[in-house]
């Protein structure tokens, strides 16, 4: 893939895509986006039963078949209680950490359709009042949604339409800079997402037809477990997630790489297909490292502890800061591609 279009391509998408909310169980926004997208590109899609988007990027062998799969779906918060002095309660959706949110901006979706905006904030912020400040341990019960309304009161809060298990959303702050790095909340797995698009936009330039069928499965649960559980179309033999790769202690893979997963929280992935990436990475030249991930799953074990009979593998941007404000690079995005090109042999 010596045209850098496609990768330039995936990161617009990213970057658009980004801007849409999505917390996990409020992804239909998304998912529609995500389904004209690939329509756009001349490719059939349709949303699934549980919301996700399942696309037929075309292809030979309907018995030995590819699905790709990534995630729209993000963490976030719900709100839990609303408070008799008019702050807000939320509780995580997914695995949101008050550590890394604090002081955060975000945007609450009531059901009728109406949007507020508001931070969370330690209880007592303020440093110049609250002595403990320094010391108190941050999590979803010492922490709180401070709305921008003059409210005063619960009740003030529920005037506004706001209550219980409506939606929060953190803002991804989402930037990329000239040299480069794409820094945003959410990259897991929007980049991921981008990077598809991606690859289709190259299918479709180039005509590609795939020796093998291949299906796209964007999943809109990851974040709680069960995304990659259903929807695997039939003649399905292999599944590759395309999801964050880890950087962090321990691991060689940077942000301007592309990871291939041997191993995470939950065993192996499938030997031969992470053979199969290995060759693909070096026949296409993309700059690689192969990593065990020690806390991690992915949709694709979803897949097969929903008893999916298929082989297993995920590749992914190199990734740093994950579920924080997280960091890649363009490099990583065009490895990734090459790698998928490769592995495709298209």
């Amino acid at each position: 893939m010596p045209d850098t279009k496609y990768r330039d391509y995936a990161v617009e998408k990213t970057m658009e895509l980004l801007a849409i909310d999505s917390p996990v169980g409020y992804t239909s926004e998304a998912a529609q986006w995500v389904k004209k997208e690939f329509e756009a590109l001349g490719f059939s899609a349709r949303i699934t039963g549980k919301g996700g988007v399942l696309a037929d990027l075309g292809g030979k062998n309907d018995e030995d078949g590819l699905l790709l799969q990534a995630h729209t779906d993000t963490l976030g918060g719900m709100v839990a209680q609303i408070k008799s002095n008019g702050r807000i309660r939320i509780t995580s959706l997914g695995g949101m950490n008050a550590n890394n949110g604090e002081a955060e901006n975000v945007r609450i979706y009531t059901r009728d359709g109406r949007v507020y905006e508001g931070t969370l904030q330690l209880v007592d912020a303020s440093i110049h009042v609250n002595s403990d400040y320094s010391d108190k341990k941050r999590d979803f019960d010492s922490t709180e949604i401070v709305l921008d309304e003059d409210v005063r009161s619960a009740q003030d809060v529920r005037d506004l339409g706001i209550e219980n298990g409506d939606i929060v959303a953190f803002d991804p702050r989402s930037r990329l800079t000239p040299s480069g790095y794409i820094k945003s909340r959410f990259l897991d797995d929007k980049l991921s997402v981008g990077i598809i698009l991606g690859l289709a936009a190259y299918m479709k330039d180039t005509k590609a037809v795939p020796q093998r069928h291949v299906y796209a499965h964007i999943t809109v649960y990851e974040e709680v477990g069960h995304g990659g559980s259903s929807s695997v179309p039939p003649g399905v033999t292999e599944s590759v997630c395309v999801d964050m790769g880890c950087v962090g202690e321990g691991l060689e893979c940077t942000e301007r790489m592309v990871s291939i997963c041997a191993k995470d929280s939950r065993g192996p992935y499938s030997y031969s297909v992470v053979g199969s990436l290995i060759e693909a990475a070096k026949k296409e030249g993309a700059d690689y490292a192969v990593d065990v991930y020690p806390h991690y799953g992915s949709d694709v074990e979803a897949t097969l502890c929903a008893g999916s009979d298929i082989r297993h593998g995920l590749i992914g941007a190199g990734v740093y800061a994950s579920h924080g404000y997280e960091r890649s690079h363009i490099d990583g995005v065009y490895n990734s591609l090459k790698v998928l090109k490769g592995y495709l042999n298209i």
